[in-house]
């Protein structure tokens, strides 16, 4: 990228990720859904309701608990101002297992947020499944303080070796990016 990007958390990045475009690439969001799919009976994740984080989350959740003939709400990032002021839409998620959904995590501020609201409103969420993650420690740091664990279907690290491994990124990317996962918050595209 030529450019850096700010993220929501603050971090400036030298790359971005986008998985918001998936729905228009419908071969490539199926193996999602299927991923998502499989990885919820791998790690036999319990679950009553099918959560996605909006708005990235929300096309991945919707979809998978379609194929999963599974109720799906969606958390806002927060209460709308108007209609019926909820955050939360879809269904009553009270003394239900919830499982959310994210397209990316990078803090896991959103995700955590969205867990709360969930929390909140009477639901019981232990798990988050995200298409990726950065790996950042304070990611991995919030998660366990917030008693949930995250289940991710790929690794920004096993995406750049993919990259490298098939020339989409030249060296010299390549070791900016290195650079930035070492200190995401501190760095700087300047140096």
């Amino acid at each position: 990228m030529k450019k850096p990007i700010t993220f929501k958390s603050g971090i400036l990045s030298p790359v971005y990720v986008d998985n918001r475009i998936l729905p228009y690439h419908p071969a490539q969001w199926h193996v999602i859904i299927d991923g998502f799919k499989a990885l919820i009976a791998e790690k036999a994740l319990p679950y009553d309701v099918i959560a996605g984080v909006a708005v990235g989350g929300v096309p991945h959740s919707s979809a998978l608990a379609y194929v999963l003939g599974a109720p799906s709400v969606f958390v806002r990032k927060e209460s709308k101002e108007h209609g019926k002021a909820q955050r939360i839409e879809g269904g009553v998620v009270t003394g239900q297992r919830v499982l959310l959904i994210e397209d990316m995590v990078t803090t896991g501020g959103s995700s955590l947020d969205a867990v709360e609201a969930l929390r909140s409103a009477g639901a019981v969420v232990t798990d988050v499944c995200a298409i990726i993650s950065y790996g950042f420690p304070e990611a991995v740091a919030a998660f366990q303080a917030a008693d949930v664990h995250l289940h991710t279907l790929t690794t920004f690290d096993a995406i750049l070796l993919s990259a490298d491994m098939m020339g989409k990124l030249p060296a010299t990317e390549a070791e900016v990016v290195r650079g930035w996962m070492q200190n995401p918050r501190g760095w700087n595209p300047n140096l």
